[in-house]
């Protein structure tokens, strides 16, 4: 019969002449005490309060544990810190880091902690848009949407800039169960939702979930109205271009920018037609590539339109490439004028610095678990895709206020995480005073300490 046995001290083998032992009489140890710059980077744009604001609690007030505010910090700093499952929370919950980032040390009862466990989480992801008898917890859709672009245009401080380029883009988002709205999509062969994602720069300005059994721009026009529309409120003079691959050259969506103010850039799928007209360069970048030895490029800029779906001849670039032994013909449609964007720079200037978005989408799906959409209505995966939404614009707010000119102004969430958060502590909790006594040891003390005094001059 195996004995139960709990030792107070685990020995080692020596080191040297010295005696290796370890215990767990250390106290109240944290391993995320860097997340403290996370905090302060939320009192300076107001991500958690902005976003909470869009609840509506109707709980009694008198038998409240875990107000909304709580709930919502709770979600949005865990999923920061890499915590990507409700689970996670039994057991930060007793974290006191986490407790102090969302403000609330101490429960009001003797038999709770001081934060929400799993199963209270998860009645606020499954929150309805209407309160029901059976969920006193709704959020207002709209109102969520509105909440990111108000920190994009708060990032611009008074002064509007001149031009704005919005990416569009859509990307899988793979589903293992039976989810409602769940489709299979030959192109990304498995089922999954298909999120519409618009970013300015780094800055996220929606990430709309979609079933995929829709076009890829499906959607957009009304998105780009809604966003455009709240934008030109703050900045009624502001260049607005929409950039975008392929995907989303469709009709209704270049009429309702030309109807609009807009400009837009968007990749053009090849045809016969398209490539005949460019034919000319072709064979001359074949023969320049032949001679050099090296991938040649020419560029022709013309008026072409479809035979059925446009409106009205637009401006095409072609791009006329030979590369591999063999043509690589693209193609791009504009409405930006030739006097200030000529084809080559507009080519390989402005559209191709599109593909930075992938990045961003990376750093959202990958880094911050925005694909972890695994309840069963749409509704309740839409809420969770904001709520990783919403940590990413909280780091992207560390990055840009804090980081700027130091080895992290360009890093991935996931850099940020393990290098700047991931900080072991001594936590000590007294009736004056909490104290984060951060290990000796870290090695990135210089940029922890100069983006936290950035924040304290922001806030």
């Amino acid at each position: 019969m195996p004995t139960e046995c709990n030792p107070e001290r685990f020995d080692f083998s020596r080191v040297e002449s010295r005696r290796l032992e370890a215990d767990f009489a250390g106290g109240s140890v944290t391993s995320d005490a860097g997340a403290l710059l996370l905090g302060l980077t939320d009192r300076v744009v107001g991500v958690v309060k902005r976003f909470s604001a869009c609840f509506s609690d109707g709980r009694h007030p008198g038998m409240i544990e875990h107000h909304v505010e709580t709930l919502v910090a709770q979600r949005v700093f865990g999923l920061a810190l890499g915590y990507e499952d409700l689970n996670d929370h039994d057991e930060l919950r007793h974290d006191p880091v986490m407790a102090a980032l969302a403000g609330k040390m101490a429960s009001h009862r003797s038999d709770c902690a001081p934060l929400a466990g799993k199963s209270t989480l998860n009645r606020l992801e499954l929150s309805r848009t209407q309160a029901t008898r059976y969920h006193k917890i709704s959020h207002d859709p709209a109102q969520i949407e509105k909440v990111f672009v108000d920190i994009f245009l708060a990032a611009h401080g008074k002064k509007a800039p001149r031009q704005i380029i919005l990416d569009l883009d859509a990307t899988d988002d793979p589903l293992h169960g039976h989810q409602e709205g769940r489709f299979f999509h030959g192109y990304y062969d498995c089922y999954c939702y298909m999120p519409l994602y618009v970013f300015c720069g780094r800055h996220l300005l929606a990430s709309k979930l979609r079933p995929s059994n829709i076009d890829g721009a499906a959607g957009s026009v009304e998105e780009m109205a809604r966003i455009v529309g709240q934008i030109r409120q703050a900045w009624p003079y502001v260049q607005i271009v929409l950039r975008a691959d392929s995907g989303f050259c469709r009709e209704p969506l270049m009429l309702w920018c030309e109807q609009n103010r807009v400009d837009y850039l968007f990749g053009l799928a090849r045809n016969d037609r398209l490539t005949k007209e460019i034919e000319v360069e072709l064979a001359k970048a074949q023969e320049e590539a032949a001679t050099s030895g090296k991938p040649a490029r020419r560029f022709k800029d013309f008026g072409w339109t479809t035979l059925k779906s446009w409106a009205h001849p637009r401006r095409v670039i072609g791009k006329a490439e030979w590369t591999n032994g063999k043509s690589n013909p693209r193609f791009i449609v504009t409405s930006l004028k030739k006097n200030n964007y000529p084809a080559q720079y507009l080519y390989e200037k402005v559209y191709c610095a599109r593909g930075e978005m992938e990045n961003r989408l990376k750093e959202c799906q990958a880094d911050l678990f925005a694909d972890r959409t695994s309840t069963a209505t749409m509704v309740a995966n839409q809420l969770r895709l904001w709520f990783a939404s919403m940590a990413y614009v909280l780091l992207c707010a560390l990055r840009r206020i804090g980081l700027p000119q130091t080895d992290f102004a360009q890093a991935t969430c996931a850099t940020l995480r393990l290098k700047l958060f991931k900080i072991g502590a001594l936590v000590t909790v007294s009736v004056r005073r909490i104290r984060v006594a951060m290990t000796s040891a870290y090695p990135w003390k210089h940029e922890w300490a100069l983006a936290y005094a950035r924040l304290c001059s922001a806030a």
